[in-house]
C-alpha cells in the first residue's frame, strides 16, 4: 500500500507554505473559503471529522459554528504542532495519520471535510470508501481539490494541437502522478480528471449535491485586485456529497 510524501515536513516546504495567506490569515486568507463554506451543512452538535487539517483553522471555526466534537488528522508532524500551539479545546482531538492507509471507525461522523487535500492522494478511492463508512447515514463529505486543468499543465509552452490553434493542457486524460516545483522541488500530486472525481464519489455510495469550479467573485477582484488572474481558469474544485 503507498504511503503520503508528506512533503510539508520538509523545512524548506514548511517555511515557504507559512508565509501564504491562508497560514497567515487562515480560512479569510482562503479565497475559495465562502464559496466551501456555503457547501457545508448545518454543524451544530455535529461529529465532525477533519482530513488533512493543517493548522486546524477549519476545526477551530467547526467548534465556533457549534460542533459537538470535532478530529482533525494530518500526516504532518510540523502542521500538527501549529495547530497544537492554538488554545485547547477538550472538544477538538488531533491526530497523526497518513491519509493512503488511515482506518476510521464506521458511523462515527456526521460530516467529514478536506481543503486541498485529496489531490496528494493516490490512493481516492480507497479513502473514499473508508470515509463513506465512517459517515453516519445521510452524513455529508465536503471537500476541496486543486482542478485538473489546473494541475494538468507539463510544459511551459502552449501545446500545437495540429488543427492550427493551440491548447495550454498536457495529457489532460493521462491519469496518475505528477512533480511540480511548488514552494519546493519535487512536490507530487496526482492528476485526476473531472469525471473520475465524479465517478469516483458516486460509485462508491454518495449523492453528489453540489459541485463548484471556484473562480472569484466582483467583490472579491475589487477587494484584491490581483485575484483577477484567477477567471482565466479555474483553480479549486470543490464538492459536496451526501452518503446514501
Amino acid at each position: 500500500m503507498q504511503t503520503a510524501q508528506n512533503i510539508y515536513d520538509s523545512e524548506e516546504f514548511f517555511a515557504n507554505y507559512a508565509c501564504l495567506p491562508r497560514s497567515v490569515r487562515g480560512l479569510d486568507g482562503a479565497p475559495e473559503w465562502p464559496a466551501l463554506r456555503a457547501l457545508l451543512p448545518e454543524l451544530r452538535d455535529r461529529r465532525v471529522l477533519d482530513l488533512g487539517c493543517g493548522y486546524g483553522w477549519f476545526c477551530r471555526w467547526a467548534r465556533e459554528a457549534g460542533a459537538g466534537q470535532v478530529v482533525g488528522i494530518d500526516v504532518s508532524q510540523k502542521m500538527l504542532a501549529r495547530a497544537g500551539s492554538y488554545p485547547a479545546d477538550p472538544a477538538i482531538g488531533y491526530r497523526r495519520a497518513d491519509l493512503e492507509t488511515v482506518e476510521l471507525p464506521p458511523d462515527a461522523f456526521d460530516v467529514v471535510f478536506s481543503s486541498l487535500a485529496f489531490h496528494y492522494i493516490a490512493g481516492l478511492d480507497r479513502l473514499l470508501t473508508h470515509v463513506h463508512r465512517a459517515l453516519t447515514a445521510g452524513g455529508c463529505l465536503v471537500f476541496s481539490v486543486e482542478h485538473p486543468i489546473y494541475s494538468a499543465p507539463a510544459r511551459p509552452q502552449w501545446l500545437d494541437t495540429g488543427w492550427g490553434t493551440t491548447w495550454p493542457l498536457d495529457h489532460y486524460l493521462v491519469e496518475g502522478a505528477r512533480s511540480r516545483d511548488w514552494l519546493a522541488t519535487g512536490v507530487v500530486k496526482h492528476h485526476r480528471t473531472i469525471s473520475s472525481y465524479i465517478t469516483c464519489i458516486t460509485g462508491l455510495g454518495f449523492s453528489l449535491t453540489g459541485f463548484v469550479e471556484w473562480g472569484p467573485t466582483d467583490a472579491q477582484i475589487a477587494a484584491q485586485p490581483e485575484l483577477a488572474q484567477e477567471r482565466h481558469r479555474p483553480m479549486f474544485m470543490l464538492f459536496a456529497a451526501r452518503r446514501r
